[in-house]
């Protein structure tokens, strides 16, 4: 009952719903642009795509894609390119005083990063395109293609899917200016939440008609799929309080001396970085079976062998120690925790029992240092989680990749996020919000 008086409450907000409405009418735009093939090509003739990207890498990426890849879909390479532009800018920013310039300068240089961001992605798509043509050249028969496979055909085909890509971005930041808000990341997330009901019924299919299992066993992995999720959520929500005290101004504009203002907190999150270090770690993950495949020696084709398949010994214990450093790292860049004691300082705040300066800095830094380790541990057993379901409990590889790994925690994430800005506007007009205390509560480390 509580909850459709929400629902009714959201409808009863003029903005939010039009937001809401706007958010879905642009969706529905990306997810029809997801089964439009690429111009010249026989949609007829696509089973060997669909074959090749029924698992291992390339079926992790058709996921983020929502069934474009195997589409030969306007949208094939959807907004992955974009991700890869961000993060290369982003990491760019740690070492190009440029940037770190811009980074400085508030709105203004938000919107030069964007731009550059947005000139990046035409760049790597146009190098990611040939390569997606090329590998439908050698997957799809001969007859697949309408008008040949000339130069004519490789041109127009990248001028498209780098068209695709730019408005798939377009769509995105729409969503985030004109919707609900995190529109690369709800673009991302309805891609992977478009594959769910296909993959469920393959698993459902083969534990009911093949006798697999039967249904006990489909609620026992519906049961499991639930904990995992309850640890996910637990997982982005959990911070470290870190108490802090601020002095009381005076009438002059400075501080009484021992007179002390309320006491706030520093929320320090067990998991800062996000799911960066899994997509980091999964694009790394591609080098060793690609360097591999250029050697013809048995040692390289059993190499190759053993880092493509996802579900392998190999590739989730190189997986499992890469999520674990790209964790640490990406807090170290992404955690300034030098700049959260310069600003605690200038506001007159300290943390009790530590100077402020240079030593509340070190505090901070060793307080995220001691809940990253745990924090990083957590997160790389859930990116390893669909290896466990396959091996162990024998689900199909497509069913699998939601019991865990980046599409688990993109869904998580966005939702919460989502939940959270729907949440500011029903407080912001006094109807109760989406939790039960009508505030979003987040565990405690």
């Amino acid at each position: 009952m509580k909850f459709i008086n929400t629902l009714q409450n959201i409808w009863k907000i003029e903005e939010l719903r039009n937001r809401i409405l706007i958010t879905l009418g642009l969706l529905a735009v990306y997810r029809f642009g997801a089964q439009v093939v690429l111009p010249g090509i026989d949609a007829s003739q696509l089973q060997g795509l669909a074959d090749q990207t029924d698992g291992g890498i390339l079926g992790l990426l058709n996921a983020f894609t929502g069934g474009a890849f195997s589409n030969a879909s306007v949208f094939a390479l959807g907004i992955m390119p974009y991700i890869s532009a961000s993060i290369v800018v982003q990491l760019m920013g740690i070492a190009v005083p440029y940037l770190q310039k811009l980074q400085k300068e508030g709105e203004s240089g938000r919107k030069k990063i964007n731009q550059i961001t947005r000139w990046l992605t035409i760049a790597i798509t146009l190098v990611q395109g040939p390569g997606y043509i090329y590998n439908l050249f050698n997957i799809l028969p001969a007859e697949a293609f309408l008008l040949g496979n000339d130069i004519s055909f490789i041109a127009s085909a990248v001028i498209i899917l780098t068209t695709g890509c730019i408005f798939a971005m377009w769509l995105g930041e729409k969503i985030t200016d004109k919707g609900i808000g995190n529109g690369i990341s709800i673009l991302i997330m309805v891609g992977i939440i478009a594959t769910l009901p296909q993959s469920f019924v393959q698993e459902f299919a083969s534990r009911v008609f093949e006798s697999n299992g039967g249904l006990i066993f489909i609620l026992i992995e519906l049961v499991i799929w639930f904990v995992i999720i309850l640890l996910s959520v637990l997982l982005v929500m959990a911070v470290r309080q870190i108490p802090v005290q601020y002095a009381r101004r005076t009438a002059s504009g400075g501080y009484e001396k021992n007179a002390f203002g309320s006491r706030q907190y520093i929320p320090l999150k067990l998991n800062a970085s996000g799911v960066m270090p899994i997509i980091f770690a999964q694009a790394i993950m591609f080098v060793p079976a690609a360097v591999a495949g250029l050697s013809t020696s048995e040692m390289a084709q059993s190499f190759t062998v053993a880092f493509s398949d996802i579900f392998g010994f190999w590739y989730n214990l190189v997986f499992f120690i890469l999520c674990i450093v790209f964790t640490f790292f990406y807090t170290a860049v992404t955690v300034p925790t030098n700049k959260m004691a310069d600003d605690l300082k200038r506001s007159g705040g300290f943390v009790p029992g530590i100077k402020p300066g240079s030593e509340t800095a070190e505090y901070l830094d060793k307080i995220m240092s001691q809940i990253t380790l745990p924090g990083s541990i957590f997160l790389a057993l859930i990116a390893i989680f669909p290896a466990f379901a396959v091996k162990l409990l024998g689900l199909q590889a497509g069913w699998a990749l939601f019991y865990g790994g980046t599409s688990l925690l993109i869904m998580v994430g966005v939702a919460i996020d989502t939940m959270q800005q729907i949440n500011a506007y029903l407080l912001n007009r006094h109807y109760d919000g989406l939790m039960k205390s009508g505030k979003n509560r987040k565990a405690v480390a």
